[in-house]
Order: structure tokens, then sequence, then C-alpha cells
């Protein structure tokens, strides 16, 4: 077998591989009730409780802060996450936290949020102007 093609071929099988290994970590967005079933990580998306406190010491520990998230189904519930608090928390628009599950509170060690638009504003003023 020439060496060309025996290259090729273990790239291609390398290439299945890293795509599969890839494949198994998407996953959707599930619900606190979802998240309850499971014993897995999963993706929770919501929004903040404006509600709840959120609790951030980073005197005692930076890497640590908690709040309550409401669910898309409307369920809310406690979040600790395990960083420190991102800048412009409070304005977020939307929240994806990844974790799981503990004790009735669900512990996150991923967030992604949705802040809104800096040019939201100037939207509105150039319609307004039309």
């Amino acid at each position: 077998m020439n060496k060309t093609y025996l290259i090729s071929f273990i790239c291609i099988v390398v290439a299945i591989v890293v795509i599969i290994n890839g494949s198994s970590d998407v996953s959707t967005y599930s619900t606190f009730a979802d998240a309850t079933k499971t014993a897995e990580e999963v993706k929770v998306t919501g929004e903040l409780n404006l509600d709840e406190d959120i609790v951030y010491q980073p005197d005692i520990d930076p890497n640590v802060f908690s709040f309550h998230m409401i669910d898309k189904n409307g369920e809310s519930k406690k979040v600790i996450m395990k960083q420190s608090k991102p800048q412009d928390f409070e304005r977020s628009e939307s929240i994806v936290v990844t974790g799981e599950i503990m004790d009735d509170v669900f512990v996150a060690d991923e967030i992604l949020m949705k802040c809104p638009s800096k040019y939201k504003d100037d939207e509105i003023r150039i319609r307004a102007e039309s």
C-alpha cells in the first residue's frame, strides 16, 4: 500500500473520531424539571429572577456566586455558579447555565449570557425618525 494512501486513511479515521466525540457534547436546552429527572449535566435556559437576591462575596470566595433563575416553563430555582460573577450580569436578557441539580439547587459550572444590544437605542431612535 502506498504511504500516501495510508496517511490519508489515518487522517480520515481521526477526523471521524473527532466528529463523533464532538457531537456527543451537543445537547438541547432543558428545564429545571428535566434536570431533576437526570443525573447528567444539562443546559437550562431562562432569565434572571430580579425579585431574589444575587449573592456575590469576592472577599470570602471570588469564584462562587448565587442567584435565582426562571426557566422557560416559569419555574424559579436557586443557581450556584462556580465562577466569578460576570460583568453586567444584572443587565442580561437571557441566561444559559450548564450543570446539574444537587439538593434542589442547580449547581452550574458554565454560564452564557445574552446582554442587551448597545445598538438597540440607536435602532429605536432611527425608526422613530423615519
